[in-house]
């Protein structure tokens, strides 16, 4: 079960992470944390620390990235909102029981040693949802 639907982040695809630093970190004084690459997404991140949840800063590694796809058909913008959830597994196995479109069938491999999935937004009112599975929780679960 997500936990009381506790926001992890907000997704923003931007073309360039370090130009939208000029206004998260220079302007807002958000700090950031180190970038990541997501292989698995085509994508680089950086999380900023806004409160109790985050910000994230999407930008498309290669052309034929999601996020990339994205900033080309929508422009740069709010991606996703992402949950936690404890056990991603069961979360994605009732979503499925009840109808959900889920943009991958397993979970993948994200930022941070996470694990995520998203329902897509033709069954969630038109807003892309990422679940979240932090490390620890998984080791928790075994």
């Amino acid at each position: 079960m997500i936990a009381g639907l506790q926001i992890d982040h907000v997704g923003i695809a931007v073309k360039s992470i370090e130009k939208s630093l000029q206004l998260w970190r220079d302007g807002l004084g958000a700090s950031v944390s180190e970038k990541e690459e997501v292989p698995s997404q085509k994508v680089l991140v950086a999380f900023l620390n806004t409160g109790e949840g985050k910000t994230e800063l999407l930008e498309p590694t290669s052309d034929d990235s999601p996020i990339a796809r994205f900033i080309e058909k929508k422009g740069e913008g709010i991606h996703h909102i992402a949950y936690k959830t404890e056990d991603l597994s069961s979360t994605l196995t009732r979503l499925k029981e009840q109808g959900a479109q889920l943009i991958y069938d397993e979970a993948q491999p994200g930022s941070h040693g996470t694990m995520i999935n998203f329902i897509h937004p033709a069954t969630s009112g038109g807003v892309l949802i990422e679940l979240v599975q932090y490390p620890a929780a998984r080791e928790e679960l075994s």
